[in-house]
């Protein structure tokens, strides 16, 4: 079977990533995983090997802190995350992903954050003797470790609150009612339709659509009643495939490895990296909280619609 462009990013590409990746990665790596695909026997495990020493050597270059080794050594490292995203492209294509392969590109991507840090900030600091450039590389290396772990966490909550309205739901319905959820709740129509997908699957049961429903149930209400002006932001983003946390892992790392070294703008181009990181960190703890009030409200209303169906009854 021959692979084709359209097949690569029909089956591969994520329905949003992030904008560096987007804009910047996925135009040649997805070109790169046609051809490999078709003409070679190229496994992603091999691919993930090749990307971490492609890091590896962005690491050697770092550390010579000459000018031209730190130009190679960001043009290397732009090359390994082109590698780093082509294994699990191939995967996908090709439905050869492994248990394994995942945590070795999960390993590998940590180490190499880890490596370039060291290289980059030891060799600056050899060059010029500032000790700024060792708080910075701890820095670089606390953040990237926070950003990943907080994603984790992250997700397991917002998990975590699907889980208990769905409960929620059913506990209700258990009990002689078969509440609906308020509309209020629910993301406009054509988010729904897209949901539910009626077209396709009219024979879906009342339980499947019930929870395709419960997917899409609004836990965001607040967050863009205070910010409604995020609201076309944020459908601008999803119509270029680019996802709302703008400064994320990826776009740190490309900051610090990337666009430092070759603006020869280490320092501040780290700080603010390492600032704007931040600030859309602290905004995702600010929008899960308000999530949290929104699931309230949303369990309290599901209470209430459960208590009206069942008056009758008792009554």
């Amino acid at each position: 079977m021959k692979f084709t462009l359209d097949d690569v990013r029909s089956q591969t590409y994520k329905a949003r990533d992030a904008w560096w990746t987007v804009f910047l990665v996925d135009p040649l790596a997805g070109r790169l995983v046609v051809g490999t695909a078709n003409r070679t026997s190229i496994t992603p495990n091999q691919i993930t090997w090749g990307a971490f020493l492609l890091g590896l050597g962005s690491a050697g270059c770092f550390l010579t802190a000459d000018r031209p080794w730190l130009l190679a050594g960001a043009v290397l490292y732009h090359l390994s995350f082109v590698l780093d995203c082509m294994d699990g492209k191939i995967a996908r294509l090709k439905g050869t992903g492994t248990v394994l392969g995942g945590w070795l590109d999960y390993v590998f991507d940590r180490i190499r954050v880890l490596v370039c840090a060291i290289a980059l900030m030891w060799g600056q600091y050899q060059a010029t003797g500032e000790d700024l450039y060792l708080l910075l590389g701890i820095g670089v290396v606390f953040l990237d470790m926070l950003r990943y772990v907080d994603a984790l966490q992250i997700a397991k909550v917002r998990r975590q609150m699907r889980r208990t309205l769905k409960k929620a739901y059913d506990d209700s319905a258990s009990t002689g009612g078969s509440p609906a959820l308020p509309q209020r709740l629910l993301h406009d129509d054509s988010d729904l339709d897209a949901a539910l997908d009626l077209d396709r699957d009219s024979d879906l049961d009342a339980d499947e659509i019930r929870l395709r429903t419960l997917d899409v149930v609004d836990l965001q209400e607040e967050f863009r009643t205070r910010f409604s002006w995020y609201i076309g932001v944020r459908e601008w983003l999803r119509d270029h495939r680019v996802r709302t946390h703008l400064i994320s892992g990826i776009e740190f790392q490309m900051a610090v490895f990337i666009i430092g070294p070759l603006l020869g703008l280490i320092v501040p181009v780290t700080v603010g990296a390492a600032a704007l990181l931040l600030v859309f960190e602290a905004a995702i703890m600010y929008k899960l909280w308000l999530s949290s009030r929104d699931l309230g409200r949303a369990l309290r209303e599901i209470k209430s619609a459960s208590a009206q169906v069942q008056a009758p009854a008792g009554n």
